[in-house]
């Protein structure tokens, strides 16, 4: 009984968006809201000292971005909310690919000034693939944006998904008022509170109220006439429809500000969808059932640099997880315990003797673990996760102080089993570094010199597509890859991997050799 009521509480989502749009500000502020933190630290600048709280890597506060997915826990109303927030840039987009199998519903930030950008698109897709619950959030409604029906025609027709708004704001930019909620048919006003929650709010709960013009003036009429024509336009709210990847309830707000957050977290606590059953490769997992299950999908090194940890983000899937207790690490086949497993609140921690489905644990790690790992109390079970795609920077990453080899070969390694990059090697010595974007060779060399104490530097390789190569005949395998040496590389399952200066020159080789199966990711079990 515990468990089913344990699991009813729980609400696992991640908060996604293009760079810029206001993604770690609004999960600051649901922190806020939460009780999680007294004040939030802004993001908008790298000058400022205070910085969000999300944001605990040193290279995140000096250049005010996420590069790393934080996870964070609060409860609110009776649930447990966990927001896992993730990198907006999108030369980190693998590690949110990675992070979205480990949710059950998602919430997009939209920008209202800039609308629909790349990145959403790009994140809407992988979203739409697993048939994942999205929420909107269009932010800044304090600034000169755009009218809010031109966002949602936009939104539409760029993520093809159907939209029915929640709440409605009352004007924007230097005249934004506050938001009307149509879920709960009432309007909240509320004075700009950038890092206290404004407890002071007037409701509404008619719009032909006259404190409603009192204290919006013309923006009143303006308001009611919206508030009809949506009505008219947009279909009733269907839970349904949500939990089935296909509408999405849409709020406005401004994030910094606090205006609007409290409608979204209400609503979203409300309609959310609680843990989800899970696809493994030979059955469909409840979380329900009483056996343990959970997968890893993200190892994060030195999450407090004082002690030079090393931490594996476990998603429950089903049953009970205890402290101490064995279970089977599938790939291995061995049996394995944790004795020091922790819930989070951004970096700080808080070690657990349970876990229930929906949660994410960390778990200390020497080594043993790694992304796509399968937990389970006996049961030969893999779960399906995001692999490796195929980079498109390659680097031939090279020791700067030989006298710090061991520093230097332990760093590389543990940075690129995070997922920061993929590390491919050729021969004996030869590492290769191969990633989506330019930043991440940064992050790494800062964070290799800053955490590890080594040094390195890379060198530009002229590749830019890797391809995974396999073939049911073992002797055409071996002729291509003899044949095709100095282009040959093995990524870190050993799995030999093909690498090709230009898309025409992969073409030429995928005809040349039709006995060879060239593979776009990792897992040659997903469809191509």
């Amino acid at each position: 009984m515990e468990q089913t009521e344990e699991i009813q509480r729980r609400r696992t989502f991640a908060i996604i968006s293009h760079p810029d749009a206001g993604k770690t500000t609004l999960t600051e502020k649901l922190l806020l809201f939460g009780g999680g933190i007294r004040t939030a630290g802004a993001v908008k600048s790298n000058k400022i000292t205070q910085t969000a709280a999300s944001d605990f890597m040193e290279i995140e506060k000096q250049r005010g971005i996420s590069v790393a997915t934080a996870v964070m826990s609060f409860p609110y109303k009776g649930k447990l909310i966990n927001i896992l927030d993730t990198p907006g840039h999108k030369d980190f987009s693998e590690d949110t690919y990675r992070t979205l199998t480990a949710v059950d519903s998602v919430i997009l930030v939209v920008d209202s000034v800039k609308g629909v950008e790349e990145q959403t698109e790009r994140l809407m897709q992988v979203c739409r693939m697993r048939d994942t619950p999205v929420m909107i959030f269009i932010n800044k409604m304090d600034r000169e944006g755009r009218p809010p029906f031109e966002l949602l025609d936009e939104l539409e027709e760029k993520l093809r998904i159907g939209l029915r708004p929640l709440s409605w704001p009352i004007s924007s930019g230097q005249d934004f008022r506050g938001v009307y909620n149509l879920h709960e048919k009432n309007l909240h006003l509320f004075r700009p509170g950038k890092t206290v929650v404004e407890e002071e709010r007037l409701l509404v709960e008619d719009l032909d109220d006259p404190v409603l013009d009192q204290q919006t003036g013309s923006n009143a009429q303006r308001l009611r006439d919206d508030v009809a024509l949506i009505e008219g336009v947009y279909d009733p709210f269907s839970r349904e429809e949500y939990l089935a990847g296909r509408l999405a309830p849409v709020f406005f707000g401004s994030a910094l500000n606090n205006f609007g957050v409290r409608e979204l977290l209400e609503t979203f606590v409300e309609i959310a969808p609680p843990p989800l059953h899970r696809e493994a490769h030979v059955r469909t997992v409840d979380p329900r059932e009483s056996a343990f299950t959970g997968f890893v999908f993200k190892i994060h090194a030195n999450l407090d640099p004082r002690h030079r940890d090393r931490i594996a983000f476990l998603r429950i899937c089903s049953g009970t997880f205890e402290r101490s207790k064995s279970f089977l690490h599938v790939r291995q086949g061995k049996q394995v315990r944790f004795t020091s497993p922790y819930s989070f609140m951004a970096e700080k921690k808080q070690v657990i003797d349970q876990a229930f489905p929906g949660d994410v644990v960390g778990l200390y790690d020497r080594g043993d673990l790694k992304i796509g790992d399968t937990l389970t109390e006996g049961e030969i079970l893999e779960f399906q996760g995001i692999p490796s795609f195929s980079p498109a920077i390659f680097k031939e990453v090279i020791n700067a102080d030989p006298m710090r080899s061991k520093q230097f070969h332990k760093g590389i390694s543990q940075l690129t089993e995070e997922g920061v990059a993929q590390m491919f090697t050729q021969g004996k010595n030869k590492l290769i570094v191969g990633t989506v974007g330019e930043l991440q060779y940064e992050v790494i060399s800062y964070r290799l010199e800053h955490e590890y104490g080594a040094a390195c530097r890379f060198e530009p390789l002229p590749y830019s597509r890797a391809r995974w190569v396999t073939s049911p005949d073992a002797r055409a395998l071996e002729e291509f890859l003899r044949f095709r040496d100095r282009n040959i590389v093995h990524d870190k399952d050993d799995k030999p991997v093909y690498l090709a200066e230009s898309e025409w020159i992969l073409n030429s080789n995928i005809e040349k050799y039709p006995k060879v199966v060239f593979h776009t990711n990792s897992d040659f079990k997903l469809a191509q």
